[in-house]
């Protein structure tokens, strides 16, 4: 089974009120589930590993996928989780390895790749549906 993961995470006033948006589907492009909630007080980059973090803890309750695909709209955090940037804040390192600790868990081939925001609209949204 592939998975199409699309995530986004904001927060107002970064940092402040932020929430969270996963919207997840099949390889045909079907909607197998989808939410958005707040997450408290906190900065856009943790909202956006937060919303990875959730989106994988549901994917294991849930399926059990060969490939995972997710479509980010941050530039850093898919920069990071692929590697190819530094994690320098003892924050985002504790939640590089949550994610790290969720792909284990899953299983399977995950990748993550940065799409522009406009390829990012439901998710977007769900965080914005959240944040009222």
């Amino acid at each position: 089974m592939v998975l199409n993961v699309f995530c986004d995470g904001g927060a107002r006033g970064n940092p402040g009120p932020a929430a969270i948006g996963v919207v997840i589907k099949n390889g045909e492009g079907s909607l197998l589930h989808k939410f958005g909630k707040k997450i408290g007080a906190t900065t856009n980059n943790v909202a956006e590993y937060t919303a990875v973090t959730e989106a994988l803890s549901w994917i294991a309750q849930n399926n059990k996928p060969v490939k995972i695909h997710f479509y980010l709209d941050s530039q850093l955090v898919v920069s990071q989780l692929n590697g190819l940037f530094k994690v320098k804040d003892g924050k985002l390192k504790m939640l590089v390895m949550k994610v790290r600790q969720k792909e284990a868990q899953v299983g399977g081939n995950v990748s993550y790749e940065h799409i522009p925001r406009e390829k990012n609209i439901e998710a977007d949204s769900l965080v914005n549906v959240a944040l009222g």
